[in-house]
């Protein structure tokens, strides 16, 4: 179990790493400064302090998934699909600027963790849990994904 929560918190934080890369700069360009954000978007520090969050819970939510899950490549392509959505958005959202297209990733991702969260929920109960953290952000997220679309 320490070693596929590790492998797994390795790969979830390389996925941080890379989307960073486009986020750092992004974030004090002039373009998103200037753009209409939603009343409710939090303070800078608090993506940080989520993001570590979440993925600390989704890789051990996702050592549980493996050691229960009986289909190793069903559970290897639904984690291979959202780490690509999740590394995609940040640089067509902040590199490419390209906001419509950072929605449907966003909701792409949303929906992809919600359908993880609710088709493994009878096999994981109440740890499940675990995964809500990222499905509840993700969904704040699309909001102020669909708020930056929609008012600017």
């Amino acid at each position: 179990m320490i070693i596929r929560f590790s492998l797994f918190l390795i790969i979830n934080f390389a996925a941080l790493a890379i989307g960073g890369l486009a986020t750092s700069e992004g974030v004090n360009s002039d373009w998103y400064t200037q753009l209409n954000k939603a009343p409710w978007t939090p303070p800078g520090w608090v993506f940080g302090a989520a993001w570590t969050t979440i993925m600390v819970c989704y890789a051990f939510y996702m050592a549980y998934v493996w050691e229960i899950q009986t289909d190793k490549k069903y559970v290897l392509r639904l984690f291979i699909a959202q780490w690509i959505l999740n590394v995609l958005w940040n640089p067509v959202f902040f590199s490419y600027q390209q906001t419509l297209l950072g929605l449907c990733i966003i909701t792409a991702l949303t929906a992809l963790v919600g359908y993880i969260l609710f088709t493994q929920l009878g096999m994981l109960k109440a740890k499940s849990l675990l995964l809500a953290p990222y499905f509840i952000w993700l969904l704040i997220a699309s909001s102020l994904n669909a708020y930056i679309v929609f008012k600017n």
